[in-house]
């Protein structure tokens, strides 16, 4: 066994791996960026090396750098999590060169599986089933056209060295082929400096389901179970879940041993995962393998009870697998949910920052966080950011989402937007709760983005009961306390009487009785108790003389107040907000890569009339009416900043 290892990576799996190490004994050393001088894993780790400048391609991404940090530090092996030069040959090559062990496949296996067009012509050899498609590089929009047309559309344009979403685009007819192509390219380029692209066919109703493989050195390969991975936005995963609500047994046996085939024929070793689409019947067909960990590992380890980074860094020192296919358990249900420092309610747009104030919820048998992240930490611009993968347990697949739900309130971070709302109304969708699930889940049922009106609906009795409470124990410290209210809810006034003290009270509202049990004080930032006997959490701010309530990702103001206060309040003038409507905004930072109209042009709804880059993503712009471009406020090779006015219209 290794006596020190390097995680050549960064945030939560450089964390991540650093517990299992320090579990088993095994010294680890932490390599950081400017940027990350102060971040989770260099405090964690047993001793950290500077690598360079914050742009990966300036630290995490340099080969040498990472060899040279394990000679200085006498690290043996490297565990290379995920993503940064986790699937690169070139690194396991170097490594080996230097006398160092990789955590993960050899070179030989990564080059075959990593390049999809190879990946899918090996898979068919190992008789996987594959999509119908043109697995060849494709040279231009019209022999994209042509392909598409033969293959029959709907189409995916699929970046062969892609990866995280990036380089794909779906076409129905020739001219979503045409810009699809000229877009995933441009992509691909930008992400993976390899812009060739493949066309195959587009499944429809398809669900992403991928089976966990582990392999030794020694002929053992077994599968892990099976990882639902279908709500997706852009390409890019959001939940996860151990097991699928949709395979049966035989499925999961099926995709299993075609997985293991697959495997075997490049002579895999380690964890990996083969990923594949399945249709409304059930049947399935080989998407890719990612030769790595995967970020959603963790429902597998919950369902299993395996550590699968202990499992990567034993079969790298030799060792056989320590149980059979037919030891591989599968207990109870596990869900994840990927929280994010971005926007939902601005297209997503990804926020950075310091974390004024970060809560995780409390960890225990059925809830996990898995993260880099600390208060007072950063989110930086350079890097994915993700805030913390929450992981929660049930014996069922009900208990496992409930349990998000909770701990999705319980979720307290300041400083940065986060995605907490858009996950909390996942976790209440009737859909998703039958698990009705297809990759096309969050197109559909969020068409026209993520809205206030998206989230679950609330009880404002309830909250308004629960602000009165708050209200109450703060009155009690004053040496102040009155029965009757009035509770300005979003500036709705609901009338209530509120009786008891410490911590037990009986709410009055609209002639409904609601009993609140809660052991909160004022400064707390959440507010746990049982509402009517339902354990509840909610998020408790003090702003102004008001409160800020936080629950399933709904926001309310609350203001309480004497009936005669009320009636002087709602008197108030509502200042009105600034009209945008002939305006196109950025919705993000970025750079305006092109315009695609003039002052004095016409333009039709739904026409592109710009695109913005942001974090090597192509973001087309478009006309959300009929309109006549009236100025144009920026030009392309302009960075742009949140809201900068980029067309005004007539």
């Amino acid at each position: 066994m290794f006596d020190k290892i390097l995680i050549a990576n960064r945030g939560e799996i450089a964390c991540r791996v650093i517990r299992s190490c320090k579990r088993l004994g095994i010294k680890t050393v932490a390599v950081y960026s400017e940027a990350d001088a102060d971040a989770l894993h260099v405090r964690e780790a047993d001793e950290a090396v500077f690598i360079g400048p914050p742009p990966a391609t300036q630290s995490y991404l340099l080969i040498d750098k990472i060899v040279e940090a394990c000679k200085q530090t006498g690290a043996q092996a490297v565990h290379p999590g995920y993503g940064f030069l986790s699937e690169k040959q070139d690194f396991q090559k170097a490594l080996a060169a230097a006398g160092i062990t990789f955590i993960g496949p050899d070179a030989h296996a990564i080059y075959a599986m990593g390049d999809k067009i190879e990946s899918k012509k090996l898979a068919q050899e190992a008789g996987v089933s594959t999509v119908p498609g043109y697995l060849a590089a494709i040279p231009n929009p019209d022999e994209a056209v042509k392909i598409a047309n033969d293959v029959g559309y709907p189409v995916m344009i699929k970046a062969s060295a892609g990866g995280g979403g990036k380089g794909m685009r779906i076409a129905y007819n020739d001219t979503e082929a045409r810009e699809g192509f000229v877009s995933a390219t441009n992509e691909a380029k930008a992400s993976f400096a390899d812009d060739r692209v493949f066309i195959e066919k587009y499944v429809e109703e398809p669900r992403h389901i991928e089976i966990q493989l582990i392999a030794d050195g020694h002929g053992n390969c077994l599968y892990l179970w099976e990882r639902e991975c279908s709500i997706q936005r852009r390409h890019q995963k959001v939940i996860e879940e151990a097991p699928s609500p949709f395979l049966d047994k035989a499925t999961r046996k099926a995709m299993g041993e075609q997985a293991v085939a697959l495997a075997k024929a490049v002579q895999y070793k380690s964890a990996g995962t083969v990923e594949f689409i399945v249709d409304k019947n059930r049947k399935f067909y080989f998407l890719e393998m990612n030769t790595r960990l995967q970020v959603e590992h963790p429902v597998t380890e919950l369902i299993t009870g395996l550590d699968l980074v202990e499992l990567m860094i034993r079969v790298a020192a030799g060792e056989k697998l320590p149980l059979k296919q037919k030891d591989v358990k599968l207990e109870g249900w596990a869900v994840e949910a990927r929280v994010y420092a971005e926007d939902p309610f601005r297209n997503f747009l990804p926020s950075t920052g310091r974390l004024v104030k970060y809560r995780e919820p409390k960890a225990g048998p059925d809830v996990r966080v898995d993260t880099g992240v600390y208060e007072g930490g950063e989110i930086s611009m350079f890097y994915d950011p993700m805030i913390a993968k929450l992981c929660t347990y049930g014996k069922d697949r009900l208990h496992a989402i409930d349990r998000m739900r909770r701990a999705l309130d319980e979720f307290y971070v300041r400083g940065v937007s986060h995605n907490v709302p858009f996950l909390a109304a996942l976790m209440a969708h009737p859909r998703f709760r039958e698990g009705r699930l297809t990759t096309n889940f969050i197109a559909e049922e969020f068409k026209g983005g993520f809205t206030a009106a998206d989230l679950p609906p609330r009880d404002p009795a309830a909250l308004a009961a629960v602000a009165a409470v708050a209200e109450r124990v703060r009155d009690e410290r004053r040496g102040t306390t009155q029965d009757s209210r009035t509770v300005m809810l979003n500036r709705t006034p609901v009338a209530l009487t509120i009786t008891g003290k410490g911590s037990g009270f009986a709410v009055e509202v609209a002639g409904r009785r609601i009993e609140i049990e809660a052991d909160w004080q004022p400064g707390d930032p959440l507010f746990h108790g049982k509402v009517d006997g339902q354990v509840v959490a909610v998020q408790v701010d003090a702003v102004g003389s008001g409160w800020r309530l936080i629950h399933e990702g709904g926001q309310a103001e609350a203001l309480v107040l004497t009936p005669r206060q009320a009636e002087l309040y709602a008197l108030m003038p509502v200042k009105a907000a600034p009209d945008t409507s002939k305006f196109l905004l950025s919705p993000m930072p970025g750079l305006l890569a092109s315009v695609a109209v003039s002052e004095g042009q016409e333009v039709k709804a739904g026409e592109a009339l710009a695109v913005v880059e942001a974090m090597k993503m192509e973001n087309v712009l478009r006309a959300v009416q009929d309109g006549t471009v009236k100025v144009m406020h920026a030009k392309a090779g302009d960075s742009l900043k949140v809201d900068q006015k980029i067309i005004e219209f007539a």
